[in-house]
């Protein structure tokens, strides 16, 4: 369901009926595993601890609001994909969800693809050594300078939204004297369970080629009949932060059609698809995500089924894990300000970041989780709204969930799952300085995408 629009906002503070929050865990001082990194835990005292270094600590050395990445746990996520997957299909990390050069250098190292779709996005990953065959790059509005460059580097496959963009791509791969492999992305008309926002496979919304009325059909035959163009397969996308795997079920089906047809009217066994990504992870504790090797179990078992039953060879298959990966990787630390109590209703709780942080709250109505954590406390739980410090009524960054009653000013609080998105769509809304990335392992930390400084914001502003 879509938000009610209102041209204030959003009406967060209406009072709900009693029943739209999850009761308080029994105990408030436990850490999920399924929402926290894998190095996460408290240490003798009670206080949080990742990658073996306490939470006072980091932010101390680092400040707060700052985005604390468990590099551990991101390669280890890596791995698992990869291994899940096996040499048989191609995991393309999604670089929208969160990207840096020291990202780039670790899906390097763990043997991972990597998916772009900018031109700032293509820099980075060509700047930290990510080889171009290795780089697939998507949008719906390629500009011909992007596409210039992404042809001119090698990379391995461009991903056709529009039919423009087929005959733009294969003109300026036959000026620069090469054929550029190509997939194309198709609408599949599935409704994915997620929000409206960010489902992608229904037809009235800006990506892809819809499969109706022989619209992608169509596509295909062009990009076949266009020198500059070796056309690898089919793409299709349709969502994210899906846990439901029966929409991919349908959206194989009808992408392993369209290949049947390919087939049958030009003699052409296209050998790639591509399932995209948008596989959810959990926010909170009701969350409930497949792992790895159950995606690619399923998925496998879904193409096989239909390309068998349609009499083709099973094609090879791609996957674009981006939130999946990094998503639970990471948790933002802030330092509580202010708490106001409402009587009757909740307690508000001001952090020194928000919306500019984390927009997800106020963009998707997305859920959170938050935990004290710079100790432990036995005091009765508290429904609370985490807001930050913007001049907005939406600055929500948890809008419901409970921490303990005698939270103070000064105390640290942490909202887990934030390694996705929360960085990448980060704001100076209010001129507030986007905060840094800290990679941590192994008892040490290092920043890998620095504090804004108030500096860098006026050197924007020439006057």
């Amino acid at each position: 369901m879509s938000r009610s629009a209102h041209p204030a906002g959003p009406r967060h503070a209406d009072v709900l009926p009693e029943g739209h929050y999850s009761a308080p865990a029994t105990d408030l001082n436990e850490l999920d595993p399924k929402v926290w990194s894998r190095t996460v835990t408290r240490d003798a005292d009670g206080a949080l601890t990742v990658g073996g270094i306490e939470v006072a600590r980091l932010a101390e050395e680092f400040g707060t609001p700052a985005y604390f990445l468990d590099e551990s746990d991101f390669r280890a996520r890596c791995r698992a994909w990869a291994d899940a997957f096996g040499t048989e299909a191609d995991v393309f990390y999604a670089g929208k969800a969160f990207l840096s050069r020291a990202v780039v250098r670790w899906l390097k190292e763990e043997g991972l693809n990597l998916d772009v779709c900018s031109g700032g996005e293509l820099t980075t990953a060509l700047g930290a050594g990510m080889p171009a065959e290795r780089i697939a790059f998507h949008g719906n509005n390629k500009t011909v300078a992007e596409i210039e460059r992404a042809v001119e580097a090698g990379v391995g496959r461009i991903v056709l939204d529009s039919f423009q963009e087929i005959a733009r791509v294969s003109h300026i791969a036959q000026r620069l004297g090469t054929r550029q492999r190509v997939q194309i992305r198709v609408t599949v008309g599935v409704e994915a369970h997620t929000h409206e926002f960010i489902a992608t496979a229904h037809e009235d919304q800006k990506f892809g080629i819809a499969l109706a009325d022989g619209q992608a059909a169509e596509a295909v035959r062009r990009a076949l009949t266009l020198d500059g163009l070796e056309l690898i397969g089919i793409h299709s996308h349709i969502g994210s932060q899906i846990f439901d795997m029966a929409g991919f079920e349908v959206s194989a089906r009808r992408v392993v059609q369209l290949l049947a047809e390919v087939r049958d009217e030009h003699g052409v066994e296209l050998p790639e698809i591509d399932l995209g990504g948008g596989l959810g992870i959990a926010y909170t504790s009701d969350d409930d995500p497949s792992e790895p090797h159950e995606i690619a179990k399923a998925l496998g078992d879904i193409v096989t089924r239909e390309c068998e039953s349609a009499g083709l060879r099973t094609p090879r298959i791609s996957v674009e894990p981006g939130r999946a990966i990094v998503g639970p990787t990471a948790f933002t630390l802030y330092e509580v300000g202010t708490i106001k109590p409402l009587e009757g209703l909740r307690t508000y709780v001001s952090v020194d970041g928000g919306m500019s942080d984390n927009i997800r709250t106020a963009l998707y109505d997305a859920e959170y989780s938050v935990a004290l954590v710079s100790r432990t406390s036995e005091a009765e739980p508290m429904l609370v709204r985490v807001v930050g410090k913007h001049c907005e009524s939406g600055d929500i960054v948890v809008k419901d969930a409970f921490l303990p009653a005698d939270l103070a000013p000064g105390d640290l609080i942490a909202v887990p799952a934030t390694g996705a998105y929360c960085r990448s769509m980060a704001s100076n809304y209010n001129h507030a300085l986007r905060p840094p990335v800290v990679a941590v392992r192994d008892g040490q930390a290092r920043v890998i995408v620095r504090r804004e400084t108030e500096e860098d914001l006026l050197r924007l502003d020439v006057g």
